[in-house]
């Protein structure tokens, strides 16, 4: 009963069409891969400077040599540096902390993979929260990690609680060894920000309990609630004085395939590694050394973290496509909002960043009782497609194993096409509850 299925389950802003990230006039990837280009007039100056340089750091001045470190292109590591100094307001990043990948999960994944050890109470634990970025679950089982679970609270915003920290970390022990600490700021699926004191009992409660701090920030260009800003872990670290600032173990992951960039399908990404021993560290980059990172990824990461500036010849058309990607975010996310809220059965908490809703869904009791050897919330999104041709993440995705079921909505979509998502998926939901009232 529809002409086409629109998928708009998982983060990727290109992915549908037409897409909302419009076709940046920054084109520096264009002239690397092309380098005849530099002799187009047409194109702006400071495009062809910069991927002039960028070309002059490769070997052979070719995208498709080798990088010259395992650990990424020493020019973008330094370009990632300064601009985390920059962010966070004078507090020094160092290129030799930077590890480029294939993607923050590819980094992520090193850094489990090193960690992992032991079996059943002796194995490594990792605190999650849930709900979690929906491809983690999978990733730490591949990894023989165990996920230690601890609710974020859903009436509060999604907030994180330390006394549920405490009672995840006590239930914990005797079935696993918990060993890091795992968070997601802005908050994936959940959009959620944490704000500075919220981060510095996180932060105490790490430093006190001895656990890695990992801390996934791909959303922090791309915050649009009121009144909420980013504010990096590390740049809250190093504020709270000498005896966190060289205790407290903290990897920071950041990718390009964020809100603003949305280059998911390039797969890059980078971690900043602080305070690990150096044996670790450097046991760390010899695992990144059997699988040099992609070229290409890297260079958009370059071109992500040092974007145009006031009087560059791109910086007008470029802050122009920013903010329309930015504000096309922020006014989806409160309509999709206030939408969802107004339907029989839904409640949805305001995001505050990132390009999710995450929904909760209060299902009939007696659609519930007829299900078998499914979640209720997995059902309603396979119906869903089925009837209507819409794709969402059910909320078991992202961890969640309790009554409580959610669906995952990306909202980083065209205006019309969200339009169509929720008249579609109104229409679905309103005639189930007509089977099942």
């Amino acid at each position: 009963p529809f002409k086409e299925v629109i998928d708009v389950s998982s983060g990727d802003p290109t992915g549908l069409s037409p897409s909302v990230i419009p076709c940046l006039s920054f084109q520096v990837l264009a002239v690397c891969l092309y380098p005849e280009l530099l002799k187009e007039e047409s194109l702006p100056l400071d495009v062809r400077r910069r991927a002039q340089r960028l070309l002059g750091t490769c070997g052979g001045g070719s995208v498709g040599s080798y990088s010259a470190s395992s650990c990424g292109i020493p020019h973008v590591q330094k370009s990632i540096a300064e601009f985390i100094t920059r962010r966070d307001d004078g507090v020094s990043s160092h290129p030799e902390d930077i590890i480029l990948s294939s993607g923050s999960q590819r980094a992520l994944s090193l850094v489990l993979h090193l960690m992992a050890s032991g079996d059943e109470e002796t194995q490594t634990g990792v605190l999650t929260p849930v709900p979690c970025p929906h491809t983690l679950p999978t990733l730490m089982d591949v990894l023989g990690v165990k996920l230690v679970p601890y609710q974020l609270t859903e009436e509060g915003g999604w907030a994180v609680d330390l006394e549920e920290l405490h009672r995840a970390l006590n239930a914990a022990r005797g079935h696993c060894e918990p060993r890091a600490i795992y968070i997601s700021n802005p908050g994936n699926p959940t959009g959620q920000v944490q704000d500075r004191k919220t981060i510095e009992k996180v932060i105490q409660f790490a430093a006190t309990e001895g656990l890695v701090l990992l801390a996934e920030e791909v959303y922090q260009d791309s915050v649009y609630g009121q009144d909420k800003e980013f504010i990096s872990y590390k740049k809250v670290l190093f504020e709270m004085g000498q005896m966190y600032a060289e205790k407290v173990e903290l990897i920071s992951f950041h990718s390009i395939s964020s809100a603003c960039t949305g280059e998911c399908g390039l797969r890059g990404g980078y971690m900043e590694v602080i305070n690990l021993d150096p044996a670790v560290n450097k046991y760390l980059r010899n695992m990144q050394a059997t699988s040099s990172p992609p070229v290409l990824p890297q260079l958009t990461l370059e071109a992500m973290v040092n974007r145009p500036t006031p009087g560059d010849l791109s910086h007008k058309t470029y802050a122009q496509e920013i903010l329309h990607t930015q504000t096309t975010l922020s006014q989806n996310a409160q309509r999709a909002c206030d939408f969802l809220n107004g339907l029989p059965g839904i409640k949805c908490q305001p995001a505050m960043a990132g390009v999710f809703l995450y929904p909760r869904l209060h299902l009939p009791p007696q659609m519930i009782e007829e299900i078998l050897g499914v979640e209720a919330d997995v059902l309603y999104c396979q119906r869903l497609l089925e009837e209507e041709g819409v794709c969402l993440g059910a909320g078991c995705e992202n961890g969640q194993d309790d009554q409580n079921y959610h669906i995952r909505l990306c909202v980083l979509a065209p205006p019309a096409t969200l339009e169509e998502v929720l008249a579609r998926l109104r229409s679905f939901h309103l005639h189930l509850l007509h089977r099942f009232p």
